[in-house]
């Protein structure tokens, strides 16, 4: 949930490919859990279309994937795409283990050859704003898309107005040296400006769009927490090579930063997203 990542493709295919990747992989169960109200907006904007051919960007280990999935059954088709090969391996897995209608690719989105107009729905949790050309990706995926297809979906807005996102890394800080967030890089908030998204959409030539502000509750065990943030995000990749003493020092330090959110046994907190929408004609 919390990423920063580097600015290159190839940096990108890096570090989702390393540390990143493993400790999604890692921390999968508890991610699907924490992200299950936006893979059910996604699944009610399916169900309000005729869509049969859905594309899947950045689909990670396949959680929204394999739920769109179920709800085409064996008349559809859901193909999941990601750059981490770490991530692919355990939503194949998932599929495989139950059985789903569910396939899927490793490759960077932005410039893999899709069959052209081979999908009438392009859907994303969170999977679009790591592109360091958006312009090209989503043009490339408009390609994929066919006439009549929609795209839908869901990325961050910004820090400001997510500061869950952010209370480890501002925790830390006097603890621990972290990258900066770059405003407008490959990252977690690299869609917050509303207005750039619609100036990428509008180049990338896709039609029809519509942003609208979205304020999702997600909840997470209290017993999860600690995990959570020394596993993901800009701490969690800095800390694995800290010493001992520093490493001890930062989760006391950001755990208590974290009481705020904290109710009893579960962690709460609002996430301000954009739901974006448009059509490929």
């Amino acid at each position: 949930m919390d990423t920063t990542t580097p600015q290159s493709g190839n940096d990108q295919a890096a570090f989702w490919n390393g540390r990143a990747g493993r400790a999604w992989v890692d921390e999968q169960q508890v991610l699907d859990a924490v992200l299950q109200p936006f893979e059910d907006l996604l699944v009610e904007a399916l169900v309000a279309t005729s869509a049969q051919r859905v594309l899947d960007v950045g689909c990670g280990t396949g959680s929204t994937t394999l739920a769109i999935a179920r709800r085409l059954g064996t008349n559809g088709r859901c193909v999941g795409v990601d750059i981490s090969e770490p991530m692919i391996a355990v939503a194949r897995a998932r599929a495989e283990s139950e059985g789903a209608p569910a396939s899927f690719v490793c490759a960077d989105a932005q410039r893999h050859a899709f069959e052209p107009a081979s999908f009438d729905m392009i859907v994303s949790r969170f999977g679009v704003m790591f592109f360091d050309d958006p312009v090209l990706a989503f043009a490339n995926l408009r390609r994929a898309a066919s006439k009549d297809a929609r795209l839908h979906a869901i990325v961050w807005r910004g820090a400001a107005e997510n500061p869950f996102m952010t209370t480890a890394e501002r925790a830390a800080a006097p603890l621990l040296t972290l990258p900066p967030r770059q405003p407008g890089a490959p990252g977690q908030f690299a869609f917050a400006d509303r207005g750039r998204v619609a100036s990428i959409l509008e180049s990338s030539g896709w039609t029809g769009i519509d942003i609208q502000p979205i304020d999702v509750t997600c909840t997470l065990p209290e017993k999860e927490l600690v995990g959570y943030f020394t596993r993901l995000g800009p701490v969690g990749s800095v800390l694995q090579d800290a010493d001992e003493r520093t490493r001890a020092r930062v989760i006391s330090t950001v755990r208590a930063a974290f009481d705020p959110f904290v109710q009893a046994s579960e962690v709460r907190f609002s996430a301000a997203c954009w739901s974006v929408s448009a059509a490929a004609a």
